[in-house]
């Protein structure tokens, strides 16, 4: 075992950076899709290394975009390493078992019964390395349903949020898959907590996170409130939609074809945006009071709608912000980036990838961009330099590599397919 102690000592050597406090903390990924590697985007973000660790077919959004990756490998995955291992191979179990004797933390959202295959559970993980954070993000945590799959949209459906999101009166997924990414953003806060306390016990490094609780404990708010009127009026009242039925506070289209999300919460907000838009609404004693304007939905609804529907988008945003009211433009993708806000230094990032150009949002909270700043890596692009650091021999890596249990990077790996005139 004397191999382990020679890995540590490499790893740990570095001190720490300003800016940068999980400089040299190492953090192994075995993840796929969104929840892990955002977890380890932040984590890298924060100075760790990360080591992204794929089987040979790679993980699944390496090919979601023309046979190439996706959005999702240059939004999170840049500035990571990459090494590709076969764990149903005795050679590449054991280069994990030392990868993760050099490691402080392995994060993966592997199913459970793959897991367990592969050698990769919290057991097998600290039987090598007793101090290591584990951090398993699944399904669901401990319960009846513990080994059942979960996907963002299922835990959409199994938590109310879906049920409040219909298209045409069908319950429908979200855009965005946010139940992964707040997963992923709760797997770091147990893995920051977990090193800030030094009495942390073998067990509290056991960390696992469900879609399904982490949409449990998003929708706290509306189960609470859903009680709450429950039990007031003794029957169940439900207010739908994600404006949470307060009339004025939604999207209108204005005269030029441009929608508006106005913010009008309060009945200060209400107050201000009828003076704003001079609506005749103004001072009326029937919609002073939410509660009253509630009643009076559809009229008030109608109101809105017809006087932003006779403002451009510009007099509407002059007369909104003058009067100090919330508000913005329902922005399309293409054009998000182009806002002054999103330019201001140190909200983007340069990524280049494949002589291709990006700027990708950084890490929010930042006082500028966090270095290094490097493209995300081919699959299994560094697996020869991190084999040689692991203790394995040019010949001894060679012969991982030819049978299989390892992999490097090949020209061609994950191409995306070329663009076809329509000509």
């Amino acid at each position: 075992m004397h191999y382990l102690r020679f890995v540590r000592i490499m790893t740990f050597a570095a001190p720490p950076v300003s800016g940068q406090p999980l400089a040299g903390k190492r953090v192994l990924e075995l993840g796929t899709m969104i929840a892990a590697p955002f977890a380890t985007h932040i984590l890298a973000q924060l100075g760790a290394e990360v080591i992204k660790i794929e089987p040979p077919a790679g993980d699944t959004t390496r090919a979601l975009v023309r046979g190439g990756p996706s959005g999702t490998i240059i939004a999170y995955s840049h500035s990571k390493k990459a090494m590709c291992l076969d764990l149903t191979t005795p050679g590449g179990k054991e280069v994990f078992r030392r990868l993760v004797a050099s490691a402080q933390v392995v994060v993966h959202n592997l199913a459970p019964s793959a897991a367990r295959k592969l050698g990769v559970t919290a057991q097998d993980c600290m039987a090598v390395n007793p101090a290591l954070i584990h951090v398993h993000v699944k399904g669901y945590t401990h319960g009846p349903q513990a080994d059942d799959l979960m996907t963002n949209p299922i835990a959409e459906a199994a938590t109310g949020a879906m049920d409040d999101h219909r298209i045409d009166g069908r319950p429908t997924r979200f855009g965005p898959s946010y139940h992964d990414q707040f997963a992923g953003t709760y797997a770091v806060i147990r893995v920051l907590a977990a090193m800030l306390d030094p009495l942390a016990t073998a067990e509290e490094r056991q960390i696992e996170i469900g879609l399904y609780e982490t949409g449990l404990h998003l929708a706290a708010r509306d189960l609470a409130g859903m009680q709450l009127k429950t039990q007031l009026l003794g029957r169940l009242e439900k207010e739908g939609g994600g404006e949470f039925s307060m009339p004025g506070y939604g999207s209108y289209l204005t005269a030029d074809g441009r929608w508006i999300y106005l913010l009008v919460l309060t009945d200060a907000h209400w107050a201000k945006l009828t003076a704003a838009l001079a609506m005749p609404e103004h001072g009326a004693p029937e919609f002073l009071k939410l509660r009253d304007r509630k009643k009076a939905r559809d009229a008030v609804e109608a109101a809105v709608r017809a006087a932003v529907g006779k403002l451009t988008f510009a007099e509407a945003e002059t007369r909104l912000r003058a009067a100090g009211l919330g508000f913005n433009e329902v922005m399309p993708l293409e054009r998000v980036l182009d806002a002054p806000q999103a330019r201001e230094p140190g909200k983007l990032r340069d990524v280049a990838f494949r002589g291709l150009n990006f700027e990708v949002p950084e890490f929010a909270g930042r006082p500028g961009a966090v270095q290094p700043n490097l493209p995300p890596p081919e699959m299994g692009e560094h697996t020869v330099e991190l084999l040689r650091e692991l203790g394995y021999s040019d010949a001894d890596s060679a012969a991982l590599l030819q049978g299989g249990a390892a992999r490097a990077s090949q020209p061609g790996d994950f191409a995306w397919a070329p663009v076809r005139s329509k000509d």
